[in-house]
């Protein structure tokens, strides 16, 4: 499968911003998919997962109760809502992929990675 995130771009301190990717290939609804982010000078962070049905969801902590992760099977794309953004948050965000059954938090757990999106959020 092969991934393409998009909607990243320059916000203020309590905005909000929708990041979406766009996939290809298999059948969408297969994979396991997730959000992940990456600061400079940082390790990877995961920020959220998506079941393939879109039925449940996973949180990172540092994202709980401000971002949301939702699917559109028919139209194969994966969403991140990000609302009450904070500078913390600026970092390149990626999308990412896995036909394993669980969600799991540790990015070598999935497969297939989208070439990331930038984020970057003003004080």
């Amino acid at each position: 499968v092969q991934l393409q995130a998009s909607g990243g771009g320059l916000v203020q301190a309590g905005g909000s911003l929708r990041l979406s990717c766009a996939a290809s290939g298999r059948t969408f609804s297969a994979y396991n998919m997730a959000w992940f982010r990456q600061a400079p000078g940082k390790e990877r962070e995961f920020v959220g997962a998506i079941s393939g049905n879109g039925g449940s969801m996973h949180y990172g902590d540092s994202v709980k109760g401000r971002f949301t992760i939702s699917r559109d099977n028919a139209k194969n794309t994966v969403f991140l809502q990000m609302n009450s953004l904070k500078p913390e948050d600026t970092a390149v965000y990626y999308c990412a992929a896995t036909s394993r059954a669980l969600l799991y938090s540790g990015p070598t757990y999935y497969s297939y990675w989208g070439q990331g999106t930038l984020v970057t959020v003003s004080s």
